[in-house]
């Protein structure tokens, strides 16, 4: 697992396909969008080794986020508050994935970092190019680090993400950047590049599935690069409650081995 800003804003785009061409038309019709709330829960799990080719049994986690983003006009801003287990011998921590080496064995669970989000969706280019968002983040040190939940610093990253609708299907991509501050614990952390591609469309009246490919450059000189494949399942339950079901199969040796999600948001 990249992240837990990364399955939270890969889910975030995911769930929302289907209004990205509504949003484009409405935009063109000159139609300002009132202030809105969406309130969103989560559930995630992943086991594999994460690199560590001597670990006996596979390292486990859960991840349990809620989150609230408020848009308004061209803004949205998100706040997201996790619980968190992680179980296992790997060196591996949910804001990263693997940090590398050979871990002891962790068993701990509680609070997991908190991370506040900012996003401005740029004035559309044209009617025939790609929606742009560009987005900041802040990770706050709320993990134990001496527990192996999190670093124990205060990291931030930038994003730009791009979406387009053609033909029936919605195409979107990611590029950003990761600033992580080393620490005691985890010295060996570094920045990092991060890209992901997606495409989704409606398979069935309220359903629609799609899939997204993600990358992570190496965060240490200790680990690898990761590649990993999200094939997603969501549904409009109503007009104000969205679900979605996805799973998580890592293709490197610092990926998981496999991960299943569900996730659902309220619009309010």
């Amino acid at each position: 697992m990249h992240g837990s800003n990364t399955v939270l804003m890969l889910a975030g785009m995911a769930l929302s396909v289907a209004d990205f061409a509504s949003a484009q038309s409405s935009t063109f019709d000159g139609m300002s969008p009132a202030v809105t709330h969406t309130t969103s829960i989560g559930a995630y799990y992943s086991r594999g080794k994460y690199g560590d080719a001597y670990a006996e049994t596979d390292t486990r986690i859960r991840y349990l986020p809620v989150a609230h983003e408020v848009k308004r006009g061209s803004w949205r801003y998100k706040a997201t508050v996790p619980a968190l287990e992680i179980s296992g011998p790997a060196n591996v921590l949910v804001n990263l994935g693997s940090v590398g080496g050979i871990g002891t064995r962790v068993q701990a669970s509680g609070l997991g970092d908190i991370v506040l989000n900012a996003t401005y969706e740029l004035p559309p280019l044209g009617r025939n190019l790609p929606f742009l968002d560009l987005g900041v983040e802040v990770k706050l040190p709320t993990a134990d680090d001496s527990r192996g939940l999190g670093t124990g610093r205060l990291d931030a990253g930038v994003q730009l993400d791009a979406f387009q609708v053609v033909r029936g299907n919605t195409l979107f991509g990611t590029l950003g950047y990761k600033y992580r501050r080393p620490s005691p614990v985890y010295p060996d952390i570094r920045n990092a590049w991060i890209a992901s591609l997606g495409v989704g469309r409606t398979i069935a009246g309220d359903w629609q599935g799609g899939v997204i490919y993600d990358y992570r450059q190496a965060v240490s000189d200790l680990t690898g690069e990761t590649h990993e494949l999200l094939p997603y399942l969501s549904v409009s339950a109503t007009e104000r409650l969205q679900m979605m079901f996805y799973i998580i199969h890592g293709f490197t040796d610092d990926s998981p081995d496999r991960g299943l999600g569900i996730q659902m948001s309220f619009q309010w």
